[in-house]
C-alpha cells in the first residue's frame, strides 16, 4: 500500500504500492495486480518502464508481485502481474494460458490489454516491456516472444516445460511453419532479434514426471520429444532454435537448483536490470 495515507488526485490509495487486484476490463475473469514505486506521484512527469510476471501453473500472482517489489523501488519499474485461473476453458484446465489460444480466446490479447490499462492509469515509459515467467509463465513468456516480439523490451523464460522450437519444419507448438495460419500473425525475425532475451534454470531440474507427453495426451503431436526430455535439454534446444536465427540468448544455469525459482529470481532481476540500462530513454 501507499506510504502515506489517503487518495491520490485520480489515483486511490489502492492504486500505490502493493495495489488492490482489479479484473481485467477486457474480460473479467481475469485478474491482474500491480506493484508501484513509493516515489509514484501523479504531478510528476517520471516515467517508468513495466516488467510483466507471468505466474506457472500454481498461480502465484501476488507472490511474483511480491518478489519483484525490491527490484520496482531500485530500478523505478512498476510491475504487472497477472493471473489466468485455472478451470477456464473446461473443469480441470491447467495449461490452455501457456499456449496463448484456446479455441476463441486469445490470451495474448487479454495480456495486451492489461498492459493498456497500465499505460492508461500511470505513466509508462515507451510501448515495450520486460516480461518473465516460470515454468507455466515461461511457457507463456516464449511463445508472447513469437507473437508480439515488437511489445517486448526483454523476454526473461524460466524453465518451461514443452518448449515450441523456432523450427520452420514443424508444425505449432512443436515447430512454427504453419505460425502465421494459426495466430493470423507471420513470425518477425527482425523484431525477435531487437529483444533481449535471457533463458533461465536451476541445474538440477530434470525431473520429467510432469512434462513427458505422450499419445494420450491431448497436447501430443508428431515430434513432441523432438526437444529432448527434460527442462535443461528443452531449454537448450530452444536456445539454440533462436540462436540458428539471430536471436541472442544469454543461458543462466543455476547450480544445484532443482524446479524452484525462488533461487533464480536474483539472475531475472540483473538481466532485467541490465535491460534497462541498454534501452534507449
Amino acid at each position: 500500500m501507499r506510504n502515506v495515507s489517503g487518495h491520490g488526485k485520480r489515483l486511490s490509495y489502492y492504486d500505490f504500492g502493493h495495489t488492490t487486484v482489479y479484473a481485467s476490463r477486457f474480460d473479467q475473469r481475469f485478474p491482474y495486480c500491480a506493484y508501484v514505486p513509493d516515489d509514484y506521484a501523479e504531478d510528476s512527469d517520471k516515467t517508468y518502464p513495466l516488467a510483466v510476471i507471468v505466474h506457472g501453473t500454481e498461480r502465484g500472482m501476488l507472490a511474483y508481485r511480491d518478489a519483484f517489489a525490491d527490484f520496482a523501488e531500485e530500478n523505478g519499474v512498476i510491475v504487472l502481474a497477472p493471473l489466468f485461473p485455472a478451470n477456464i476453458c473446461f473443469p480441470g484446465d491447467l495449461s490452455s494460458y501457456k499456449m496463448l489460444r484456446e479455441g476463441d480466446l486469445h490470451y495474448d490479447a487479454v495480456m495486451l490489454d492489461m498492459i493498456e490499462e497500465m499505460r492508461e492509469r500511470y505513466r509508462i515509459r515507451g510501448d515495450r516491456v520486460m516480461m518473465y515467467g516460470f515454468s507455466g509463465g515461461g511457457h507463456f513468456t516464449h511463445r508472447f516472444l513469437f507473437l508480439h516480439p515488437e511489445r517486448l523490451l526483454a523476454a526473461s523464460i524460466g524453465a518451461p516445460g514443452v518448449v515450441t522450437l523456432l523450427d520452420f519444419d514443424n508444425d505449432f507448438w512443436v515447430g512454427v511453419r504453419d505460425f502465421e495460419t494459426k495466430f493470423g500473425k507471420a513470425v518477425d525475425l527482425d523484431a525477435m532479434r531487437r529483444v533481449a532475451v535471457q533463458m533461465v534454470i536451476g541445474g538440477d531440474d530434470r525431473e520429467t514426471w510432469e512434462i513427458t507427453i505422450t499419445p494420450s495426451d491431448p497436447w501430443w503431436m508428431p515430434g513432441a520429444d523432438l526437444a529432448g526430455a527434460n527442462r535443461n535439454d528443452r531449454m537448450r534446444s530452444l536456445k539454440g532454435s533462436l540462436e540458428k536465427h539471430g536471436v541472442a540468448v544469454q543461458l543462466d544455469v543455476v547450480p544445484g537448483i532443482k524446479h524452484d525459482d525462488r533461487h533464480l529470481i536474483g539472475k531475472v532481476k540483473e538481466f532485467f536490470a541490465q535491460a534497462l540500462k541498454a534501452a534507449p530513454v
